[in-house]
């Protein structure tokens, strides 16, 4: 694949040395050093300004099949992804750092400025935070579609109301369905790999399901399976952007959260901006601190101050309070924190550190996503299973174009729909839908159907 990638800072260097093995990339910056370091690598460079219409064209710009724009500056990145998409690039992707261009509720930079994906390191890592503290056995996607669909793995369980029912009849509201289920074996009592959901599946007392839908009606039925059990008790340490945005994110719930902060009037700010979530004011490496809190009935503590070293010291404290306090299953708690230098990741371990979340990593497994077939704009698989997560463009003389979804002639329980993106608004596709040339669909895809689903979207196969 031909990958340009615009901005030579840390971040874009990075990125280029992790995709130039197997790919061919280009680098446009204006700083000469950032270059040179590069000189000798297998990454083309090119000096000038990521906005200059004439520097652009001679990177080849046309010829390019994903452009990522990740300069320091949000106003940049967006223009420069922007003009590189009405260059010709098909896929293109911009980084912001300011959360509010992310969101689509007073303006929607991505349709406007026609960008693929916006991308904030900081919101990636708390979601890849936010998915191992929800599922931390699996991986499962937190936003599949931008933030317009969720998908978020729950377990049923008790006197819930589904339990004994078929999908089909289990009362789902409209707007959600159920994508994957994971079942116990009741012989070996260990969890089964996620399968694809029909509608003649029976829910079981214990099945960890993937709800699929529109972001508030998921959350409302979450509170609802919820509602009769304790939430888990998360404890948040730094109030920086990652720290807001994963509290964000865990306050729908079932958790109950708590973010420390060490500045008091940033504590008194977030107080008030994070509705709730308990804001204490004091210093997560202190025993003090975390004695007021009373980190030990804790479920799970993450450390997101800001460096390395802060984040570990408070994790140790952590992890010694769990150990030496009475009545505390130690194995029921878990320690997490933001690493960003890569010689870390062996030493935590060593430390009674149960996670840690790279930024970098993070980086690289989103644009991994978008990093294939033209046609599949990005996949994933999941963890530990045979099933991914596909975007596909539906192409001109699709096969989908002349049915509705309910009569697709593709292999039940070997795939299933997501969502649907149609002239910028995204949804819960219904069976009665048509396709066109140009609407995005997500699906989740068995690894022998993804060939015969791909060819349905796109005429054409791997």
């Amino acid at each position: 694949m031909r990958i340009i990638i615009l901005g030579a800072g840390t971040v874009g260097s990075w990125v280029a040395e992790t995709f130039s093995k197997d790919h061919e990339v280009t680098v446009v910056d204006t700083d000469l050093e950032s270059i040179r370091e590069m000189d000798g690598s297998d990454v083309q460079v090119l000096e000038g300004s990521v906005c200059d219409p004439a520097v652009l064209f001679t990177s080849h710009i046309s010829s390019m099949e994903l452009c990522i724009a990740v300069t320091g500056d949000d106003a940049t990145n967006i223009l420069a992804a922007s003009m590189a998409k009405h260059m010709g690039v098909p896929t293109v992707i911009a980084r912001v750092q300011n959360p509010t261009l992310l969101d689509t509720t007073t303006f929607d930079c991505s349709e406007t400025f026609e960008i693929d994906r916006l991308i904030s390191l900081e919101s990636l890592t708390a979601e890849h935070l936010a998915t191992k503290i929800r599922t931390p056995t699996s991986e499962f996607i937190e936003h599949i579609a931008q933030g317009s669909i969720k998908a978020i793995e729950v377990e049923i369980s008790g006197k819930n109301k589904m339990i004994g029912q078929s999908i089909e009849t289990s009362g789902l509201p409209e707007g959600v369905h159920i994508g994957l289920i994971r079942s116990k074996n009741t012989e070996t009592d260990q969890r089964e790999p996620p399968r694809i959901a029909v509608a003649a599946d029976v829910l079981c007392d214990g099945d960890k399901i993937t709800l699929i839908g529109d972001d508030e009606r998921v959350d409302e039925l979450i509170d609802e399976i919820y509602k009769k059990k304790k939430n888990k008790e998360v404890v948040i340490a730094g109030g920086g952007r990652v720290g807001q945005c994963l509290a964000r994110i865990l306050q729908a719930g079932p958790f109950d959260v708590h973010l420390i902060e060490k500045d008091e009037t940033k504590s008194r700010e977030l107080a008030d901006k994070l509705q709730g979530v308990k804001v204490l004011h004091g210093d997560a490496t202190t025993n003090k601190t975390l004695a007021e809190l009373s980190i030990e009935t804790a479920d799970v503590f993450v450390a997101c101050i800001g460096d390395e070293e802060n984040n570990i010291m408070a994790c140790v404290e952590v992890d010694h309070i769990f150990n030496e306090t009475e009545n505390v299953v130690r194995k029921d708690r878990r320690v997490m924190c933001v690493i960003h230098r890569k010689d870390y990741s062996d030493i935590v371990k060593k430390l009674g550190i149960d996670e840690t979340v790279s930024p970098r990593t993070a980086m690289k497994d989103e644009v991994h996503k978008y990093v294939g077939e033209s046609a599949v704009r990005y996949s994933q698989q999941i963890r530990g299973s045979d099933i991914g997560v596909y975007e596909i463009l539906i192409e001109e003389d699709a096969p989908a174009i002349e049915h509705v979804l309910a009569n697709l002639d593709l292999p039940v329980g070997r795939w299933r729909a997501a969502s649907l993106s149609h002239n910028g608004i995204v949804r819960v596709p219904r069976p009665d839908d048509h396709f066109e040339t140009g609407d995005y669909i997500v699906a989740l895809i068995h690894d022998d159907a993804v060939e015969e689903v791909i060819k349905m979207f796109t005429g054409t196969g791997r």
